[in-house]
């Protein structure tokens, strides 16, 4: 069995019980997704489509049905064979339930609405709820990923604006994240999302998601680079020996080329092997070469860095007053998030050199050092139809205000001054929700390319 493929057992225990709690007279049960607030106050919604499309659009059958009644009743909760026959009988086995969503790479602010979910056949009202696991995860995981990546990128960008070439953005900000990711399919959600908003990636899981779930061409770029093996596996006496292999053979003219140059002491790497030994080979080559310091603090090694090499390359200044360096690079890849990033930025433009000399490859702080509690993301029932009315349904804490929930059918508009906003809606009302049709009854409607993704959250 493929773990995660039979959509009844990608649930928590206990909705597995509650069938059998909702009211006497229940057909509908409406409920919403949201970030509460947390580290940023706007999001970048991302990820819906993935999932639809990888879980949602298979239908359910008799086997799925009869494993997981095994699997659930050992586990000891009880098990609605009533229930899940029925979708079967009665919808091929296609979930009878209607999503809306945000447009994805929307960037919005928190608090509103991202995604409604509602049953469509009344006696499926406990599916609803059934299925809050599996699409909060769905949700939270990307969206906090790329509004991290966002988020990032308005930085680094501040910084070009101020000092270098706002057009250089785009590759900028790498993804070195796969190896610190939980899961494949971490890396792939995770990847991808960071691509929402950047080119630069070495996460190959990341491209291969954008192109199967959001039909895109490779849209994820790397360069030849060196790690720290193929350093100290020609010996520390021969360090220079493995920086000229890399230039010989990945060195040509207008190439990029990575090499970690900390392995032993970065400065002597920068002045005395690039900066001596190899800097006309490097000149003569015609290739660009990214020095990579991985450890120290970011900000006073990248600038002590730039200064050595500006002794030996020299530099060029650009329109803005700000020091380019010739022939060469570097990029941060170690201790970086939006605080560092930041840092560096300020550190290199108070010594007068441009952001156009830094790039900056995140990998733990990207993809893993999130969580739903990041954004404060919530699925939560907000109205049912009972008895031949709808309910307001809602939780409001008197431990925690921070948790109160929304009430009512909601719809997300946008005000004139251009902000969203979530707002209550009845039947008497006139729709004008931005929310969109996304999946009913197993079929997917309204989807978007990665391409249209990336455009929207570009518009920012």
């Amino acid at each position: 069995m493929k773990l995660a493929s039979n959509i009844i057992l990608n649930t928590d225990s206990y909705k597995c019980s509650q069938f059998r709690q909702y009211p006497p007279g229940t057909e509908y049960v409406y409920s919403y997704i949201e970030s509460r607030g947390g580290a940023w106050d706007r999001t970048v919604f991302f990820g819906l489509q993935a999932f639809l499309r990888e879980y949602m659009t298979t239908p359910i059958t008799q086997a799925d049905i009869d494993i997981a009644e095994k699997i659930i009743t050992a586990h000891g909760e009880p098990f609605n064979r009533e229930g899940w026959e029925y979708i079967v009988k009665q919808h091929g086995g296609r979930l009878p339930v209607e999503i809306k969503a945000l447009p994805e790479g929307t960037v919005i602010e928190t608090k509103n609405v991202l995604v409604s979910i509602v049953n469509t056949d009344p006696k499926c009202y406990w599916l609803t709820s059934y299925l809050e696991t599996a699409l909060l995860r769905a949700v939270w995981y990307p969206t906090t990923v790329a509004t991290n990546s966002y988020h990032s990128k308005k930085i680094i960008l501040r910084g070009l604006e101020e000092t270098g070439d706002p057009s250089l953005i785009n590759f900028k900000l790498h993804d070195f994240g796969a190896r610190g990711v939980s899961s494949e399919e971490s890396a792939a959600l995770g990847g991808a999302a960071h691509l929402v908003n950047f080119m630069g990636t070495d996460t190959i899981a990341g491209i291969l998601a954008a192109m199967e779930y959001y039909d895109a061409e490779v849209c994820g770029f790397s360069i030849p680079a060196m790690e720290h093996s193929t350093v100290t596996s020609w010996g520390r006496e021969n360090e220079a020996k493995a920086y000229r292999n890399m230039l010989e053979v990945y060195g040509k003219k207008g190439a990029l080329l990575a090499a970690v140059s900390d392995s032993y002491d970065i400065f002597n790497a920068c002045e005395k092997i690039w900066g001596e030994e190899l800097l006309e080979e490097v000149r003569a080559s015609g290739a660009t070469v990214v020095i990579r310091p991985d450890s120290g603090n970011p900000a006073e090694v990248v600038t002590k860095c730039a200064r050595i090499l500006d002794t030996r390359f020299g530099h060029t200044l650009n329109d803005k007053g700000y020091r380019v360096l010739n022939n060469v690079r570097i990029i941060q890849g170690d201790g970086i998030d939006a605080v560092s990033i930041r840092g560096i930025l300020l550190s290199l433009q108070m010594a007068g050199y441009s952001a156009d000399n830094v790039a900056f490859g995140q990998g733990g702080a990207l993809l893993q050092q999130v969580n739903r509690d990041t954004l404060k993301f919530a699925m939560k029932c907000s109205a049912a139809y009972i008895n031949g009315e709808w309910r307001d349904v809602y939780k409001d804490p008197v431990t925690d205000t921070g948790k109160r929930s929304k009430r009512g059918r909601l719809q997300l508009i946008r005000e004139q001054g251009g902000e969203f906003q979530t707002v209550y809606w009845s039947d008497s009302q006139v729709d004008r929700d931005l929310l969109q049709v996304v999946f009913r009854d197993g079929e997917l409607l309204n989807q978007t390319t990665f391409d249209q993704v990336r455009a929207r959250a570009a518009q920012g």
